[in-house]
């Protein structure tokens, strides 16, 4: 599996951010080990890390998009959902996809707003 992609994890343009999507792998690029909430809780820390390298973090999140294999998923998607984000959470949507790739479980997305102070 290549990590090597023609596009970046986040692109900023202004005050605004563009994640593509993250999956539930690690650095050498495989699917982490578990199930879906492992793969879930890999897949938001991979939105974490994209986020801070352009300088953005999870208070500036104002939408998600998480794709899932199994819609059945959504509930556990919430619980990791709720743990990651602080209140007021980000709009969410999630939709159901016939597969992800390296066979992913779910890939999360994310539209982020930067403020300077």
């Amino acid at each position: 599996m290549s990590n090597e992609h023609p596009y970046p994890a986040a692109f900023r343009s202004g005050d605004l951010v563009a994640v593509s999507g993250r999956l539930g792998v690690t650095a050498t690029g495989a699917l982490v080990p578990g199930g879906f909430e492992a793969e879930c809780a890999q897949a938001f820390a991979n939105l974490d890390a994209a986020l801070q390298s352009v300088g953005a973090g999870r208070a500036d999140v104002v939408k998600v998009v998480a794709y899932l294999t199994d819609v059945a998923d959504r509930s556990s998607l919430n619980r990791v959902y709720e743990e990651f984000f602080a209140e007021p959470r980000p709009a969410r949507s999630c939709i159901g996809a016939a597969s992800l790739p390296y066979g992913g479980v779910v890939e999360v997305e994310a539209l982020a707003r930067v403020r300077d102070v």
